[in-house]
């Protein structure tokens, strides 16, 4: 059985959803979000075993979001959370799902933290 790509989207978005961000600011919460649904993509591509995915992941939070404690353990809990969670017996997406949501996560972290472009 494969999730369709609205499913896997609307499923590492159900958590939360990113608010708006003034123009001249980016809201911590946008940020946090964004390194969240990161993580549950990567959670999910490693218990799928989808290691390019799982590459992907990690080097968008690493070149993108700031270097510091609480957003390394933010990828790390969401990505531990999905894993379990994947691991429940959940059926795996395709390879063109999980590139789709990685695209988007990959976008929401850019739009979390403009100076990284």
């Amino acid at each position: 059985m494969k999730f369709s790509l609205s499913t896997l989207v609307a499923a590492l978005l159900s958590v939360s959803t990113l608010p708006a961000l003034a123009a001249d600011a980016v809201a911590p919460d946008a940020g946090n979000a964004a390194i969240e649904v990161m993580g549950k993509v990567n959670g999910m591509a490693l218990a799928c075993k989808q290691p390019v995915i799982v590459t992907r992941a990690r080097n968008a939070v690493i070149n993108i979001a700031p270097k510091t404690r609480s957003n390394g353990e933010l990828f790390e809990n969401s990505t531990n959370t999905a894993y379990l969670e994947q691991g429940k017996g959940a059926a795996c997406p395709d390879t063109a799902s999980f590139v789709a949501a990685l695209d988007e996560a990959e976008r929401k972290l850019h739009a979390a933290f403009p100076a990284a472009k």
